[in-house]
């Protein structure tokens, strides 16, 4: 990652930043989504689209995590 931005390689990598605010059917979880990275950092989120076998794993992912969050921290 910081090959691409010190190099500005506009290259696509997943990054853990992003709260979803419908994307991909889901609210309020942070996710990572293919972007493009140069010099000014994440230049542009690339939108997926998935299969119904992704989507349906996306879902149970998703799912997972809230389900640890609500139970961990009471949210």
């Amino acid at each position: 990652m910081v090959e691409a931005i010190l190099k500005d390689k506009k290259k696509i990598l997943a990054l853990a930043r992003f709260l979803l605010e419908g994307e991909y059917g889901i609210k309020g979880l942070f996710c990572g989504r293919a972007s493009e990275i140069g010099r000014r950092r994440a230049e542009e989120i690339i939108q997926i689209k998935l299969t119904a076998e992704e989507k349906a794993a996306l879902d149970k992912s998703s799912a997972s995590v809230k389900g640890i969050g609500e139970s961990v921290l009471g949210i």
